[in-house]
């Protein structure tokens, strides 16, 4: 199998090296895309209006580029650019902090994966759910053993949070469906030194009330797999628009 490695952290954060050791040792072919430097909270932007450099690094087990976008960039680039032989699956991550509920939509990691999945590749997102957390072995392992059930993975995505902790630590493996981030003192109003007023975007997420998803499952320690895909269409709500189209003698195409 061949294997696309991307992120948003950068092409040397640690979580993507640790991913790729630990595959390369499994055996698999491994092609590394991912970008120059940090690009985190980006969602699914590219690069339209500037060009894209690419760095190659040498890979013992494979071939490796820095790119000077953004990760959704970096996973076009490799599939329609023909820099690399087109993969069987995309892996994004390991990131450095979670992408739980809501926030996926901001998350540069899970939008590479679904870059993937536009382009009709598999994918997985995987991202260990602390900032502060340094060891990751135990997430590139855990996934490591998802690659031996292709059923977890062989069509859309898959988005795998891990908690930072030691293996024999997790309570267990959820699947689970998205949250809703729900975040408190979400801008802190500062003030620079000569006056002029400035607000600073962070806050912390509210505790998660329903068992059934990714956020309570990070809570409780257990690991979050998500089956996630790319068609937004609202269903249900088809039919109701048609009937109100009607009754305003639009035409119904």
């Amino acid at each position: 199998m061949h294997i696309l490695l991307t992120n948003d952290d950068g092409y040397f954060a640690q979580g993507l090296q640790t991913l790729y050791s630990v595959l390369a040792k499994e055996g698999y072919q491994l092609s590394i895309v991912a970008p120059d430097s940090q690009r985190s909270a980006t969602g699914h932007s590219i690069t339209l209006f500037e060009p894209l450099f690419i760095t190659k690094h040498p890979l013992e087990h494979g071939t490796g580029y820095a790119v000077s976008g953004k990760p959704a960039d970096c996973v076009k680039l490799a599939i329609q650019g023909d820099i690399i032989p087109r993969p069987d699956l995309v892996i994004s991550g390991i990131n450095n902090g979670p992408n739980l509920g809501t926030d996926v939509f901001y998350s540069g990691t899970v939008s590479a994966a679904m870059e993937g999945v536009l382009l009709g590749i598999p994918a997985i997102a995987v991202s260990l759910a602390a900032f502060s957390a340094s060891d990751y072995e135990p997430a590139a392992h855990f996934v490591a053993k998802i690659l031996q059930e292709p059923k977890l993975f062989r069509s859309g995505l898959l988005n795998v949070n891990i908690p930072p902790m030691s293996e024999n630590e997790w309570k267990g493996v959820r699947i689970t469906k998205l949250g809703k981030a729900v975040y408190e003192n979400v801008f802190e109003h500062r003030k620079a030194p000569y006056g002029k007023e400035y607000y600073w975007q962070a806050g912390t997420v509210s505790p998660e009330m329903d068992q059934e998803t990714d956020l309570y499952a990070i809570q409780a320690g257990y690991i979050s797999l998500t089956p996630m895909h790319s068609d937004l269409t609202d269903y249900e709500k088809l039919n109701q628009i048609r009937e109100g189209f009607a009754t305003l003698n639009f035409t119904n195409t």
